[in-house]
């Protein structure tokens, strides 16, 4: 467990420091498209974090790691289904994931800081849910 504590804490420092780096919301609209884009990547940089260490407790708990087209999509749900998330948690992320699909797919151009406002507004919140789900699956 201590190993895996290792990677994890790794995990969480990377995105903390992404999460120091992005700006505050309410400001997007401001910023220039590379700006803009940068917040995107900061954005995808958190999500990928967040996948990270979702894929090592699967790997503590022994449980497969999905595969496929829509392993993010399946991560996310089996996660919630082995209780390593909340189901409000998860439901969190769906917002994260699908900008993390449309962000992996789009050109720098198509970024909508509207869109993206909520998402940093959250970002904070969110990881320190998921920092909760996390310790609360790892101890049961």
């Amino acid at each position: 467990m201590a190993n895996l504590r290792d990677r994890i804490e790794s995990e969480y420092e990377a995105i903390q420091k992404t999460l120091d780096t992005m700006p505050l919301s309410g400001h997007l609209a401001e910023l220039s498209v590379l700006e803009l884009a940068g917040v995107a990547t900061l954005l995808h940089n958190l999500y990928n974090g967040i996948e990270n260490v979702l894929k090592q407790v699967f790997l503590a708990k022994d449980l497969p790691i999905p595969e496929g087209s829509a392993w993010h999509r399946d991560l996310l749900t089996a996660a919630e289904k082995h209780r390593i998330l909340s189901k409000t948690t998860a439901e969190e992320l769906k917002q994260f994931l699908a900008f993390r699909h449309f962000f992996s797919h789009a050109y720098a151009l198509d970024l909508d800081p509207r869109r993206m406002e909520s998402l940093v507004a959250d970002a904070r919140d969110v990881f320190q849910a998921v920092l909760g789900d996390i310790e609360t699956s790892l101890t049961e």
